[in-house]
């Protein structure tokens, strides 16, 4: 080839540079759709703990003051078959609430003190303090261990504040 037949810029018959269009941020990638879903979710079932679990701490608060509201009744009128009573309602309340109706709604007599030990009452239910439930109610007015009862319900609420049924 001769030089004098060539361009003096091999390069001036090229077009300009040109950069793509931006990419748009919608629609997101499928990838951000499934993270939407998930983070969806996770907060409805956080939420959904959440309210649970201070539904279980309000009904334990609660159940805690009517219990003392109860002792301090009992202390005044010494009426061993209406607080043991009252306790045994108190705990079942509670215990609907913390548990599957199924689970506790039926029980009563034994079966019913077996499943306070089972959940936190490490066997003062069925031989200890708790066996009251079922016996103050047919026995005198001035029944001791009343407040070994309330001790144990006290415990019995706070153990069973968190629990997860």
């Amino acid at each position: 080839m001769n030089p004098a037949s060539m361009p003096a810029d091999p390069l001036a018959n090229l077009r300009p540079y040109h950069l793509p269009s931006p990419v748009s941020w919608w629609p997101p990638a499928p990838g951000w759709w499934v993270l939407l879903g998930v983070l969806l979710a996770l907060s409805l079932v956080s939420v959904r703990w959440w309210r649970r679990r201070k539904q279980r701490r309000a009904a334990a608060d609660r159940a805690l003051a009517e219990l003392a509201e109860l002792q301090a009744e009992y202390l005044r009128e010494e009426s061993a078959p209406g607080f043991a009573r009252e306790v045994s309602k108190l705990l079942r309340r509670f215990a609907l609430v913390a548990y599957r109706k199924d689970s506790v709604g039926g029980l009563t007599g034994e079966s019913w003190l077996e499943f306070l030990d089972a959940n936190g009452g490490g066997g003062r239910f069925v031989q200890g303090p708790g066996r009251l439930l079922l016996d103050a109610p047919y026995r005198p007015d001035n029944v001791p261990g009343m407040a070994d009862l309330t001790a144990l319900a006290t415990q019995w609420i706070r153990q069973n504040r968190e629990v997860s049924a």
